[in-house]
């Protein structure tokens, strides 16, 4: 598939400005505003407790997996590592200040730190001099006062998880209503509204298909409603419960959809290298396909094998078909 090189105009109506690309020899179009569909910002996904592995390495405070993965990654093209320690309510202090040094020894990666140990998060925080994210912080009152004045002492940055009093938001408006009073926060605290990173939350397209579609509608509306301010996700969670060699193109393709909606950042599989690629447009033809399906209605016919599963997959993600774990073969 080819496409022409992009024109610039503005809609006056919005006020805003869009790069349209036509589509070679179809007469289609898809919209891009300039800071639509850029290469987006990785944060590795791979130090995590939940991986039985790494849970005896943190455990028995065996370094090696835990480097091995940090040299991995970092090969790997990510910009950010996350590490994911979970609770740790016996130990997150000594656990984090032993993840961070054995991680220190091998990559000069800057860290998400992932633990609801706030004493553990502090001392992530104090031993990278506040150059870190802190992974989360709930759209809650409680969560809110006790970690924005930490991020804000410490020069840090934050992503603002969409979860508030009432649980998981039901739609796109629930969301935005939960970014909002998350921005009125930060302005409260004083913190620059490039340190937020907020996340929609994504849910596994098997189990809540309609949750897939609501967060692409909070993305659809969001760079209007808080520009300043950037997001990030969780990605692999919309692949959860997808057949394992199938959750790959989910992951992709899903990724693909939210940089043309203006996706800053992402928590990815580090070892995933065709979405490595997509996400810093090094392999940008899918890319372009993906969004010419969300914009067009398109005849496959022609299409590899390959075109033709992202197109479906697209579909699926769009709720425009139902999900199956045989969607491809539909």
């Amino acid at each position: 598939m080819n496409f022409l090189a992009g024109k610039l105009f503005s809609d006056q109506g919005r006020h805003r400005k869009f790069l349209l690309f036509y589509v070679a020899g179809t007469g289609r179009q898809v919209h891009l505003s300039p800071n639509e569909g850029g290469s987006v910002i990785l944060i590795g996904e791979n130090i995590n407790v939940m991986s039985e592995r790494l849970r005896k390495a943190m455990k028995e405070r065996d370094k090696g997996p835990i480097q091995e993965i940090a040299r991995a990654s970092e090969s790997s093209g990510i910009d950010y590592l996350d590490v994911n320690i979970g609770p740790a309510r016996k130990d997150g202090p000594a656990l984090m200040e032993w993840i961070i040094t054995a991680i220190r020894e091998v990559s000069k990666l800057p860290l998400s730190l992932d633990t609801t140990n706030i004493d553990a998060l502090k001392v992530g925080i104090e031993m990278e001099s506040g150059n870190v994210i802190i992974n989360s912080i709930q759209a809650t009152e409680e969560r809110m006062e006790q970690l924005l004045p930490l991020m804000k002492q410490y020069h840090c940055k934050c992503i603002a998880l969409l979860i508030g009093k009432e649980g998981m938001p039901r739609d796109a408006t629930e969301r935005g209503a939960l970014a909002a009073e998350f921005a009125a926060k930060v302005d409260e605290f004083g913190i620059p509204h490039g340190d937020v990173f907020f996340d929609p939350i994504v849910l596994p397209v098997a189990y809540q298909q309609d949750q897939v579609v609501n967060t692409l509608e909070f993305m659809k509306m969001f760079k209007e409603m808080l520009p300043d301010f950037s997001t990030t996700c969780g990605l692999s969670n919309v692949s959860n419960g997808v057949p394992e060699n199938l959750r790959g193109l989910v992951n992709r393709t899903y990724l693909s959809m939210l940089m043309k909606y203006g996706l800053d950042s992402a928590i990815v599989d580090a070892f995933d290298k065709k979405l490595i690629a997509m996400a810093k447009k090094v392999d940008n033809e899918i890319n372009m396909l993906i969004w010419n399906v969300m914009d067009n209605d398109i005849d496959i016919e022609k299409f590899t094998e390959e075109q033709k599963n992202y197109v479906k997959t697209v579909r699926i993600l769009q709720g425009k078909s139902l999900y199956s774990h045989s969607w491809l073969k539909l």
